[in-house]
């Protein structure tokens, strides 16, 4: 088996791996500092209460966008599974080939999904996800990563308005049934937000494939948000929770 580990600014997804299946995942918060300790007994635990043995996880790999906390988890990784855990960056393969001015700038988690919508629908395509912030990146029939466009995530925004707004209250993001439900301040904020960030979506997939003169792009979903945009517009061709996940995976196996 093989724990994957995507760490981003919110939370840190953890994927265990059997023939290039995903048997089972669960999730940290990351802005909780951790010692290796911590880390570590927190991490085992969780396997155990899915029961799966430590002894049983024969490779790590991970992604992460927090350099922060990884002394502290990969010595987590080392001391409590006797493993080297392979760390996604510059000198790994990933059948991607990054076409930006500053490759080494690329998060890892982009570089996994990528990988993986490259994987599952061929190119060119365009893999979204909604995480802290909402990337938008796009590939090319020849598995060359060509732009990286980078937004506020939705709860990034949600947050603003509450927080520099004296009379707005922090809100659940959903979508309301019409654009014409708002008709109270909860209402209110969540039809402009979610309404607004469909909206955005759809204008950033057209203007893409515009430019590229290819109406015919795939798109491809993921990140936590995900699910509610993809319910209010037909600009989402697929979704796939997992896709990070699943990109890590790929790219252990190429390295392996």
């Amino acid at each position: 088996m093989i724990l994957a580990m995507d760490v981003g600014n919110t939370n840190i997804v953890l994927g265990i791996m059997k023939n290039d299946k995903l048997i089972t995942s669960f999730r940290l918060t990351t802005q909780m500092p951790r010692t290796s300790d911590e880390f570590g007994v927190t991490i085992t635990g969780m396997l155990q209460q899915k029961g799966i043995q430590v002894n049983e996880i024969k490779d790590v790999i991970i992604a992460s966008v927090v350099p922060d906390i990884m002394y502290s988890l990969t010595n987590s990784i080392k001391r409590y599974f006797n493993l080297k855990p392979m760390i996604v960056g510059p000198g790994l393969k990933t059948g991607i080939a990054i076409r930006t001015d500053n490759p080494r700038e690329m998060g890892a988690d982009r570089i996994a999904n990528c990988v993986a919508a490259y994987e599952k629908i061929g190119g060119p395509c365009i893999a979204i996800d909604f995480g802290t912030a909402t990337t938008y990146d796009v590939v090319n029939e020849k598995g060359e990563l060509i732009a990286a466009i980078t937004s506020p995530g939705i709860r990034i925004c949600a947050d603003a308005m509450w927080h520099r707004a004296a009379q707005l209250p922090p809100i659940e993001i959903k979508k309301t049934k019409s654009i014409l439900d708002a008709k109270n301040t909860i209402t209110s904020m969540q039809t402009g937000l979610v309404y607004g960030y469909i909206g955005q979506v759809e204008y950033i997939v057209k203007q893409i494939k515009k430019e590229l003169n290819d109406p015919d792009i795939k798109v491809i979903a993921t990140g936590g948000y995900a699910r509610i945009i993809q319910d209010g517009t037909d600009a989402i061709d697929y979704y796939d929770g997992l896709l990070t996940l699943k990109g890590l995976n790929i790219i252990y196996k190429k390295n392996r």
